[in-house]
């Protein structure tokens, strides 16, 4: 570290832990990436010392011994996910950091406002795009832009949805450089990773259960049930006690782990468009003591495959006449189809806008700096700058049909460019971002390594969010892709009371 290794001690009087070397014992600590667990000088911040203490009094073998208790919990579980690649999808178990990355009760509220304040903007400006148009019409964000998005469903149009909630839940990526926090992206229509904040915690849980008590972390066990709350908050008009489903494209599905564990955790059905039915303009799931009236549908599918009668015809995945019923308004669908031309991520350039359009309020969470490729200039600034920029596709996710300019080769980036002039609206660039770095076990220690957040906001007849999120980490050092089917993982996050 700069100055004195952390947590360094005399251990020559034979006291205390042996003489092995210590966790934090050659942790570097470099001005340009805002380290979550200690300050430039390589003091322990406020909130992290007593962990940070506490790790490093233990002995090598001891917390060798709690991350492959971890590692083993994750396995039992079956906590996978898919990676897709050239021989197809090949199932893995996500990697987990045992180390926790701390957020103090300050830092919290912050994200946690602008969470909210974000979530509701986005909701007002799907239900204008999909009625009046005033946004588009007052030259706030250019029509094409919306209307000519992939994710624009013109089959909305006119259509009231309950509470006017078109997002019920939401999973916003989250960075932290030494300018603040600010948001990646908008994750709206199936997003995915709650599971993993959920198992995260309860493998860290067991292993530190003395140090967790006493930093009094605050819970989020109870996000199954506040899920289960908001969907049925959303039921159709007269419905009490709704009967709520969770619909799956099937375990081929690279999150299909997680919506069994979301079924579960909520006490739902889990089924498969296959298991419904729509009669009368009604939805029914198929059981074994005859047909049940489906109320509520958490819907794990995207808009293309839900219904072939209103989508796109081959579905196999969907159900007939779904979308006629939600129409109707017999059926609630969460979240509401259509909701994707919020999040693509040329229209997120457009959020502070939205913010400060809908809620004459300036925006808590900064964008990052996004150029769009459909302009000339920005396609131009662009393509003369591949080599310090990142540049994504408009609707993709996960990772993929991205390119990290300064981490590419010439002739990649030469590829890349080429894919751009060829449809320049498909594509944005944003600048590389110093993201924030946390401690993660490695081959000889601590070692730093890139984090994002994703916290998960639920909406219903009011907006709700559990006080914790998926810590995804890059675990090769010195990449900036935390994304597990790019070759990251995850740690807990711990947010505190105080």
């Amino acid at each position: 570290m700069n100055g004195e290794p952390v947590g360094r001690q005399s251990v020559a009087d034979g006291s205390g832990p042996s003489a092995a070397k210590r966790l934090f014992a050659d942790y570097e600590t470099r001005p340009a990436y805002y380290d979550e667990m200690f300050a430039a000088t390589g003091v322990p911040r406020a909130h992290c010392l007593e962990l940070c203490e506490a790790l490093d009094g233990m002995q090598p073998d001891e917390i060798a011994a709690m991350q492959a208790l971890a590692e083993r919990s994750f396995l039992h579980q079956g906590i996978t996910f898919a990676v897709y690649g050239e021989e197809g999808a090949q199932e893995r178990i996500i990697p987990i950091d045992f180390l926790p990355r701390l957020l103090n009760a300050a830092d919290w509220d912050v994200v946690e406002r602008g969470l909210r304040q974000r979530l509701k903007a986005l909701n007002l400006f799907l239900a204008d795009v999909y009625g009046p148009g005033r946004i588009v019409a007052d030259g706030v964000i250019p029509v094409d832009l919306v209307r000519g998005c992939p994710q624009y469903r013109v089959a909305m149009r006119g259509l009231e949805v309950p509470h006017g909630v078109h997002v019920a839940l939401c999973g916003t990526d989250i960075v932290r450089t030494n300018d603040g926090f600010m948001v990646l992206e908008d994750n709206l229509r199936v997003p995915s990773g709650v599971s993993y904040m959920l198992a995260n915690r309860r493998a860290l849980k067991t292993s530190l259960r003395n140090l967790f008590r006493r930093h009094h972390v605050r819970g989020i066990e109870h996000y199954g049930q506040l899920l289960r709350q908001t969907l049925a908050e959303l039921a159709p008009p007269g419905v009490s006690d709704p009967c709520i489903v969770l619909l799956t494209p099937g375990v081929y599905n690279s999150a299909f782990y997680e919506h069994m564990f979301l079924a579960r955790e909520m006490g739902v059905e889990l089924v498969h468009g296959s298991d419904l039915l729509v009669h009368n303009g009604c939805v029914y799931m198929r059981t074994t003591a005859g047909l049940r009236r489906v109320d509520v549908i958490y819907r794990r599918v995207d808009d293309d495959f839900i219904d072939p009668l209103a989508f796109r015809a081959e579905s196999q995945l969907g159900t007939p006449g779904l979308f006629y019923a939600y129409r109707l308004g017999n059926v609630t669908i969460a979240n509401a189809p259509g909701t994707g031309v919020a999040d693509d991520k040329a229209v997120y350039a457009y959020v502070p806008d939205m913010i400060r359009y809908y809620l004459s309020e300036e925006p808590v969470l900064a964008n990052v700096e996004t150029h769009l490729c459909r302009d000339p200039e920005e396609l131009a600034f662009t393509l003369d700058n591949l080599e310090t920029l990142i540049v994504k596709m408009v609707g993709e996710s996960g990772g993929y049909g991205m390119l990290v300019g300064p981490h590419a080769t010439p002739a990649e980036r030469a590829a890349y460019a080429e894919q751009i002039r060829k449809d320049p609206a498909n594509y944005i660039s944003q600048p590389v971002l110093d993201l924030s770095v946390s401690p993660c076990l490695a081959a000889h220690g601590a070692a730093p390594r890139h984090v994002d957040l994703r916290p998960f906001v639920l909406h219903g007849s009011e907006t709700r969010l559990v006080p914790g999120a998926f810590c995804r980490v890059a675990l090769v050092e010195g990449s900036l892709v935390v994304n597990s089917s790019q070759g990251g993982g995850g740690k807990d996050l711990w947010v505190l009371s105080s």
